[in-house]
């Protein structure tokens, strides 16, 4: 059974950095895209950052580029996103998804449908 695990979620004040972690649990998640959403209360699943198949070209969307950081530790089997100068708009539910297999390197999607595999979300929340 293919699972994703995200943890690293919490309470941070504006300015401040977390890192987000996505185990994949039963595949081998360097021939997937891993993606990062962002789901704000009464706002829509947005597309926050993706990390290509086979090649891991890092992808981010406007608002977080320059400082968020997405990376992929093959041995760990793990995807993360590193959360630095954050701001009470990136405040929300953090989901990571999985999509392929594929056989082609550098893949990635930027919306929900570009997903099959999701986990369970974490949340973040940026208060002083």
């Amino acid at each position: 059974q293919l699972q994703l695990v995200e943890s690293g979620g919490g309470l941070v004040q504006p300015g401040g950095s977390l890192r987000l972690s996505c185990t994949g649990e039963g595949f081998t998640s360097e021939d997937y895209a891993v993606g990062w959403f962002l789901q704000a209360p009464g706002k829509k699943r947005e597309w926050v950052s993706s990390i290509t198949s086979g090649d891991d070209i890092p992808k981010y969307g406007d608002t977080v580029k320059g400082r968020f950081t997405v990376s992929r530790d093959r041995a760990k089997n793990t995807v993360y996103l590193q959360m630095n100068d954050l701001k009470p708009e990136d405040t929300g539910l953090y989901y990571c998804a999985a999509g392929g297999p594929y056989r082609f390197a550098a893949v990635y999607g930027t919306t929900p449908d570009d997903f099959r595999y999701w986990g369970q979300g974490t949340q973040v929340t940026v208060s002083s």
